[in-house]
């Protein structure tokens, strides 16, 4: 009896994950933000002056348009920690108040909502509305190059 209620259990989880999971996750189905293929290669150094508030713990540093739809925001937590987000308002429509602006920790929309979000896990802060937070790009780490993408 024990062994059939461990294969039930165990077939609950696994019916309970879903592919589309990592996806929901990093807003791939949001319509407010294309997918935008980009990759920035080599392009952050953290050796060269532009890159080198990566070295530290709590810096950013951000992307132009070049990469992304209204650039990117890369976040150094410390270790081997880096995130990377869309420098886009996920919860409306693009526009030219949509871009968001980073101080600190936090990148706000100058849109009349000024909607509010964490650079470190992307979520957005207390009295933002929307289904979104930031949406998310993959970030790889080898010595000194720090490579963020979307594929």
């Amino acid at each position: 009896m024990k062994r059939f209620l461990s294969l039930v259990f165990g077939f609950c989880l696994l019916v309970s994950c879903s592919n589309d999971d990592d996806n929901n996750n990093n807003n791939q189905n949001n319509q407010f933000i294309p997918n935008i293929v980009f990759d920035t290669g080599t392009l952050i150094n953290t050796n060269l002056p532009q890159y080198s508030d990566l070295q530290f713990p709590n810096n950013y540093v951000t992307l132009n348009s070049n990469y992304g739809l209204n650039g990117v925001v890369v976040f150094y937590a410390g270790g081997n920690n880096y995130s990377a987000f869309e420098l886009t308002d996920p919860n409306h429509e693009v526009r030219s108040c949509s871009t968001l602006e980073v101080e600190g920790v936090i990148a706000t929309c100058n849109c009349s909502e000024a909607k509010s979000y964490d650079i470190l896990t992307g979520q957005p802060q207390q009295g933002t509305t929307g289904n979104y937070g930031l949406k998310r790009y993959f970030v790889e780490v080898n010595g000194d190059i720090i490579r963020v993408f979307n594929n």
